[in-house]
């Protein structure tokens, strides 16, 4: 396997990284924006968690400035119609559950897929990121822990009943999940982030995750299984 670069060995400036920095940067500044509208969403279909929820998109909020922030610190403007199309997927399949009042299917997509995806690849850029995006980006992994928890706790509250849509909505969504990395492989190792080490991350975060609230090991490995699946 290629031996990726160090952060002392990345020419931040060199066309090569800005190039792949313009699709991961508006990967990330979309990311915190379709949490930011999800976390609004689900805080309308529920109610009794309004203001957290509310307070949750108020904080993806800022995490996108800050990656814009990071963006122009490089002097780049991020890709932002290839970021679209990179969480196209799961932005409908987000929506459509929305639409049909699915709590438990817009819970497993947002406050475990995506924050799960967020943690994981935040945690292999901050060894590799330049010092500014460093900085903002070892702040904004803290406040996704926060997010993790809440889809956590409410999903754990009402296991019982939320069991089988979340199965059924993890079949659905975990192998988008291996498509978006796909994706953006070569970006990311111009960017000095592993593939290998990114599904690793993801997969210890989102199996933890599905531990916490309530899955059994022999579980946890049926549902993992699905990311394997091609769509």
């Amino acid at each position: 396997m290629q031996q990726l670069a160090t952060q002392s060995e990345i020419d931040f400036s060199s066309e090569i990284y800005k190039d792949a920095y313009s699709r991961i940067n508006a990967i990330v500044i979309e990311g915190e924006q379709e949490a930011h509208e999800n976390y609004i969403t689900l805080a309308e279909m529920l109610p009794e968690e309004n203001e957290q929820l509310i307070r949750l998109s108020q904080m993806e909020s800022r995490h996108k400035k800050g990656f814009e922030a990071c963006g122009r610190n490089l002097q780049v403007a991020p890709d932002m119609k290839f970021a679209k199309k990179f969480f196209a997927d799961l932005h409908h399949n987000f929506h459509t559950a929305s639409a049909e009042g699915k709590i438990v299917t817009c819970l497993l997509i947002q406050s475990l897929i995506i924050e799960c995806f967020a943690i994981a690849a935040y945690n292999i850029y901050i060894p590799v990121a330049d010092n500014f995006a460093r900085k903002i980006t070892e702040n904004v992994v803290k406040d996704e822990y926060t997010h993790l928890n809440f889809g956590e706790v409410w999903l754990k509250e009402n296991f019982e009943d939320s069991k089988a849509e979340l199965e059924e909505a993890n079949r659905q969504n975990l192998p988008i999940v291996w498509k978006m990395l796909s994706s953006v492989e070569e970006d990311a190792a111009v960017l000095a982030m592993d593939k290998e080490a990114l599904v690793e991350d993801f997969m210890i975060q989102y199996g933890e995750a599905l531990n916490n609230i309530g899955f059994s090991t022999r579980d946890i490995m049926r549902l993992s299984a699905y990311g394997l699946r091609k769509i």
